[in-house]
């Protein structure tokens, strides 16, 4: 099977680039050619490459007989991106991808989604309306429309600005302290195995899927943030005495903050697949390769 990513230089994009040459799949990697591919370094003889500001999406679609495309690119919208950037990643370019799987008869169409509700920032928003727009095409089309909503996921290798990241980091170089929310705020932590897990799940059962189908993929369960972040600092101790101060409180809530987010797996289960990464395995595992 011959599955084209976009994103392949990312967090997810990269770990669904390594399970599907690991299974035998043909990949073409979507990457700009100012990204950093070092996640990937090692399987650059055993992929296809584009760079897509430098190549039209349509000759990509004419050169390959394409099966299926995971579109897992994202533009969160930090450091005061402005929404027209964001608008361009997560809508304009999800939407050229889409078009060109539609037209050239690809068989499905997986696009990676967000839990937040879609009016509590432009990030969350732009991907609501690509999935809108899968929805509206699936009525029409013979390609499989399969949203995949993703809980906060986590991991080795993950960007640097994203927030578990960033504080391991704080922790190993012990800052003074750290200012949090209070930290009651649940949250469904899923380590990046079990991600990609959920993926191949989905794309060994395409044929038994609908015309569109959306899934919700986390651990099940939600634990709140307060306690995630105790475990990340019981487990550095074990080898590192930390001082850092956790000064939970002094940042307020955003605007809208859902107090409890979990995911249905149910879904997911149905398919033969569940979550083996335990939360404290998984934070070992982040902490060590971090």
């Amino acid at each position: 099977m011959t599955i084209l990513i976009a994103g392949t230089t990312g967090f997810l994009g990269s770990y669904l680039l390594k399970s599907f040459i690991k299974n035998g799949h043909e990949v073409i990697g979507l990457k700009r050619s100012t990204s950093n591919s070092y996640r990937i370094e090692e399987y650059l003889n055993q992929i296809i490459l584009y760079d897509i500001d430098k190549t039209e999406l349509s000759d990509i679609f004419e050169n390959h007989k394409i099966d299926i495309v995971v579109n897992t690119v994202t533009n969160y919208g930090r450091k005061d991106t402005k929404i027209s950037s964001i608008l361009d990643t997560n809508l304009m370019f999800g939407l050229k991808l889409l078009e060109e799987s539609v037209y050239n008869n690809v068989k499905a169409f997986i696009n990676t989604d967000t839990f937040l509700d879609r009016n509590i920032n432009a990030y969350a928003l732009s991907k609501a309306q690509l999935v809108d727009w899968m929805k509206f095409l699936s009525n029409s089309n013979r390609t499989q429309m399969i949203n995949i909503k993703i809980e906060h996921m986590y991991g080795p290798k993950d960007d640097k600005n994203k927030f578990i990241y960033w504080l391991i980091n704080q922790f190993k170089q012990n800052v003074e302290k750290i200012d949090l929310t209070s930290g009651i705020q649940k949250r469904d932590f899923v380590y990046i195995e079990d991600i990609v897990s959920a993926y191949e799940t989905i794309i060994r059962n395409i044929d038994t899927l609908l015309i569109f189908e959306e899934f919700e993929l986390g651990s099940g369960n939600s634990i709140e943030v307060k306690e995630f972040v105790k475990q990340i600092v019981q487990e550095i101790n074990v080898n590192k005495t930390i001082t850092t101060k956790l000064n939970f409180g002094a940042i307020p809530y955003r605007v809208n903050e859902n107090m409890k987010m979990e995911a249905n797996i149910q879904k997911l289960q149905n398919l033969g697949w569940k979550p083996q990464v335990s939360i404290e395995d998984g934070i070992k595992k982040t902490i060590k390769e971090n």
